[in-house]
């Protein structure tokens, strides 16, 4: 088979598209011929050698990245029924990854795809929609809420805007740039800022005519979610639910208290409760099957898994970005 292989960390550059061994599936795994294969944020800072508690642990190398994988299954283990063969499936568990023609993963984590759901929106649900859905929760989002949203043009902030604008909330979308603005004000936002721009953050609250923002879902970190922050009224609520900066941003807790504002890292409360990602990935891949969410998927060919990296880092990207073999 072919697949994107990284042989020594480092730039985006070292992934390389070359020949591989095909995989067997062992006991109580399927062997996928991928669709579709997502790519992570994580897995570009892994592929640069960033290791940090928040991370999974860097893998052995040669190593094939991509968890996320879409495809139908072509082969199956020794004690796995012969019935999963031609199934469309989706998992968040491909070993070795998806950034290659065949991946295998153990059948317990697959999905089937409900019925009319492709391979490469399953796959930009299985896990981006799971953790939005989980973000969602610990939000606990009313339609009373005046709801701003960093980084509202990545896979999980779009998906976080159309959920507030359903559910009746004033949403406020900010991102990077006229484009990915647009992007956000089609999706319901109610207001769409560009964050790019010197004291947006004025701009907004001139814009809000006496309204202040009371759930900060933020996912950038760093100089724009301090930014955010300080439109939060007393008694408002942050959420980090992701760092695309790579950069922290710590209130002051004399700050919070003082005005009542609780800051809460919904990441780290994803990462104590793996148990609960089958419930709210069947969830998600439901919610995107229905129409309830819709992710944008932008699509790289698997042999230009570097320039997708490259494109992820740089947040040249707009929604999910999946390789496709």
């Amino acid at each position: 088979m072919y697949a994107v292989v990284l042989h020594a960390f480092g730039p985006a550059a070292n992934l390389r598209y070359e020949t591989a061994p095909d995989p067997e599936p062992g006991p109580g795994q399927v062997r996928i011929a991928v669709k579709a294969a997502g790519v992570h944020l994580v897995e570009t800072m892994m592929r640069s050698g960033m290791a940090s508690d928040s991370l999974p642990p860097l893998p052995e190398l040669p190593a094939i990245f991509g968890g996320e994988v879409a495809g139908r299954v072509d082969a199956v283990g020794p004690d796995v029924s012969p019935s999963w063969i031609g199934r469309d499936i989706v998992t968040s568990a491909g070993q070795p990854g998806g950034y290659a023609e065949l991946a295998v993963a153990d059948v317990a984590s697959v999905h089937r795809l409900p019925a009319g759901l492709g391979h490469e929106t399953a796959v930009a649900m299985v896990v981006t929609g799971r953790t939005t859905l989980e973000f969602l929760d610990v939000a606990k989002l009313t339609s009373d809420d005046v709801v701003l949203v960093t980084s509202s043009a990545g896979g999980i902030g779009r998906l976080v805007v159309q959920y507030a604008h359903a559910l009746g909330a004033t949403v406020i979308g900010a991102a990077g740039g006229p484009a990915k603005v647009a992007a956000v004000r089609s999706l319901g936002a109610d207001l769409a800022v560009d964050y790019d721009e010197p004291g947006w953050e004025r701009s907004l609250a001139e814009r809000l005519g006496g309204r202040t923002v009371t759930a900060l879902l933020d996912g950038v970190g760093g100089d724009k979610a301090r930014a955010a922050f300080e439109l939060l009224a007393d008694g408002g609520r942050h959420l980090i639910i992701g760092n695309a900066s790579q950069q922290d941003f710590q209130p002051a807790p004399e700050m919070l208290k003082e005005r009542d504002l609780t800051v809460t890292n919904a990441l780290m409360i994803l990462i104590s409760r793996p148990e609960q990602r089958p419930a709210y990935e069947a969830r998600a891949l439901a919610a995107a099957a229905d129409g309830t969410l819709t992710p944008a998927v932008q699509t790289f060919p698997l042999a230009q898994a570097a320039a997708a990296h490259a494109a992820l880092e740089s947040r040249a990207t707009t929604g999910k970005v999946v390789l496709i073999p």
